[in-house]
């Protein structure tokens, strides 16, 4: 494979040691673009994936450091403005370092659909490699943003229909699921009789569509070749990571951008129905203190680390350990093989 066989000679200059992962970029990355300029990149891609707090931020950047990347994020909340501290945002200096793209394109009152994101993700990823100088690289924890375009799934162009959902709620999954199995038995052998979302999400589409969801959905997968690379580690050291970074958010304002979204848009507002705000929400209400706040914040997200774990293994993902001290040689040592396919 020839895809990023082009940078065989950048993939032997500017080696950073892990230190840099946080450093600030260095030389050798102008040095690279440099020595690129006038080669053509042909069309591949490489896809940063897993549980959040496992540092996939702080490994593309490291990449970019040594290899000309785009940065495509592949997160549900970075495309919304004002939610910046609770969703964990690159910060401009982080995003100064490679260009990034799908994040903060949408106004906290927009929603943005899965079919909505692939399309803008596969527009993007064709324009970075029309242009020959960069590689897109796909970053993120959204299993359902990541797979729509690394698996190219199919997908109905459905808004979410908050009325609908309401009526759905109200009746309770176990009659939502009896009138799925009616309106579409094979969603219904894939859905678990206690998955609300995805039960409610199926009975959504037959309503709008008129067509069973299981009768839209299908693969396409692309026809340039992906590099999937997933971070995890042990339970008790992504647990620590998780401690740590919602300390983070506390000591850098997440109560203040709870509060400045409630008073721009409304305590009701679903984005803060989302972990991170939901809790801080409650300590604003009075319900709990900012302490307890804290604490689910993060129990709840090392529940929501644990199902997007369960979601990323049964993909074909190339695993490392993200507290591996050798982490980004051995990202890189892969990437070079991948090159010389």
């Amino acid at each position: 494979m020839q895809c990023i066989g082009q940078f065989l000679g950048i993939l032997e200059t500017g080696m950073l040691s892990q230190d840099s992962m946080s450093a600030t970029p260095q030389s050798n990355n102008t040095l690279d673009l440099r020595y690129m300029q006038g080669q053509a990149v042909l069309p591949c891609l490489i896809a940063i994936a897993g549980p959040t707090a496992t540092g996939k931020t702080g490994l593309s950047l490291a990449l970019a450091e040594r290899l000309p990347i785009s940065v495509l994020s592949a997160d549900s909340r970075l495309v919304y403005r004002e939610l910046d501290i609770g969703t964990a945002k690159p910060t401009l200096v982080e995003r100064s370092r490679a260009p990034h793209y799908l994040i903060d394109i949408r106004d906290p009152t927009e929603a943005m659909t899965v079919a909505e994101y692939q399309h803008d993700a596969q527009v993007l990823i064709k324009q970075i490699h029309d242009t020959g100088e960069c590689l897109p690289c796909l970053v993120g924890g959204t299993g359902l943003y990541i797979s729509s375009v690394v698996d190219g799934l199919q997908i109905p162009p459905v808004a979410p229909q908050p009325g609908l959902r309401s009526q759905l709620t109200r009746l309770g999954q176990v009659h939502c699921y009896a009138m799925l199995q009616q309106a579409d038995l094979k969603a219904s052998q894939r859905i678990h009789p206690n998955d609300a979302v995805r039960t409610i999400r199926a009975l959504e589409v037959v309503y709008v569509t008129g067509l069973p969801l299981s009768a839209q959905q299908g693969r396409h997968p692309p026809d340039y070749p992906v590099l999937y690379i997933g971070l995890d580690g042990e339970p008790e050291a992504l647990k620590i990571r998780i401690q740590q970074r919602t300390r983070q958010m506390i000591d850098h304002g997440l109560v203040a951008e709870v509060e400045q979204l409630c008073q721009r848009y409304g305590a009701d507002l679903p984005l803060l129905k989302t972990l991170g705000y939901a809790e801080i929400l409650g300590y604003l209400a009075g319900d709990y203190s900012l302490a307890a706040a804290q604490q689910l914040i993060v129990k709840n997200t090392w529940q929501f680390a644990k199902r997007q774990r369960t979601w990323f293994r049964k993909h074909d993902i190339t695993w490392f350990d993200a507290d591996s001290s050798s982490l980004l040689e051995d990202v890189w040592i892969t990437v070079k093989e991948f090159a010389a396919q």
